[in-house]
């Protein structure tokens, strides 16, 4: 089983998230204030799944680092893609966090 850790850039991402969709939450007529957290704790479940699987991923990048890789995480129409490392035989690092309608990872 692997550890998985977050960087301080992941956690900044993950904050981030949160505050856009509380942000178009609270700004629509139709918002649910509920959404944000229940999108973290979707990315959070999601990403325990790397504790047993991380190579079952796809290979993030150029593939020139195979232990590179992103997890994609479905929520509602659209989700989330986490970028992580493989970083040994015990230890998975999550790098960053973006919307999948994002261009690329902040």
């Amino acid at each position: 089983m692997f550890e998985v850790e977050f960087s301080q850039e992941a956690k900044e991402d993950l904050s981030r998230l949160f505050d856009a969709i509380l942000d178009r939450e609270l700004n629509s007529e139709t918002g649910d204030p509920s959404l944000p957290a229940q999108a973290i704790g979707t990315i959070e479940v999601s990403i325990s799944f790397l504790k047993h699987s991380p190579f079952s991923c796809r290979k993030a990048g150029d593939g020139h680092d195979p232990l590179l890789r992103e997890l994609i995480i479905d929520f509602g129409r659209t989700g989330y893609v986490a970028l992580f490392k493989i970083m040994d035989r015990q230890r998975v690092l999550i790098l960053a966090l973006r919307h999948q309608l994002e261009d690329d990872y902040h």
